[in-house]
């Protein structure tokens, strides 16, 4: 099964110029959902992770059902404010300005190994803001993956070496 025949192409959003891959195409595919979903299973078990993160909010989608599928934990990468309790954040560079993301202070424990997952890899910025907020909490970022990445922005690059896994990419 081509997983790209289930991605929806929509030019001109969120603005003019823009071209949205839309995952909700692929959620609403039964079958196709399913497929997706184990071969991204059997790309980040390698890995063999304790805890997958999914990043606000898309990425919540990918992560939830790998963790159940995998036996893994789940926590969730949020904007600030989103979280109840205590939460450690991570503020980071976007091109005009700053934004800042955080997780429950005690979401992740010292050497757990965490796996990084969202719907789109683009620029890379906020999923390198990811790595590094788990980082700052002594956590091991083991991996990073999401359905679909955007090769010709280049965000793999922006990952400091922690290993990234895509289901399809385009390449424009």
């Amino acid at each position: 099964m081509d997983i790209k025949d289930h991605i929806r192409k929509v030019p001109d959003f969120p603005k003019p110029g823009i071209l949205f891959y839309d995952i909700s195409t692929l959620l609403a595919h039964p079958d196709a959902w399913q497929v997706a979903m184990g071969r991204l299973a059997r790309m980040i078990i390698r890995y063999q992770p304790d805890i997958l993160a999914g990043i606000d909010s898309r990425g919540f989608l990918v992560a939830a059902p790998l963790a159940l599928k995998l036996g893994c934990g789940f926590i969730m990468v949020r904007k600030k404010g989103k979280l109840p309790g205590k939460t450690v954040e991570y503020e980071y560079d976007l091109e005009y300005g700053t934004d800042t993301i955080e997780i429950q202070d005690d979401a992740v424990t010292k050497g757990q190994k965490v796996l990084i997952l969202d719907d789109l890899l683009a620029t890379g910025g906020t999923m390198a803001a990811s790595i590094e907020l788990f980082r700052s909490v002594g956590a091991d970022v083991v991996g990073t993956a999401s359905i679909i990445e955007l090769t010709f922005l280049n965000g793999r690059s922006k990952l400091d070496g922690v290993p990234f896994d895509a289901l399809v990419s385009y390449d424009e």
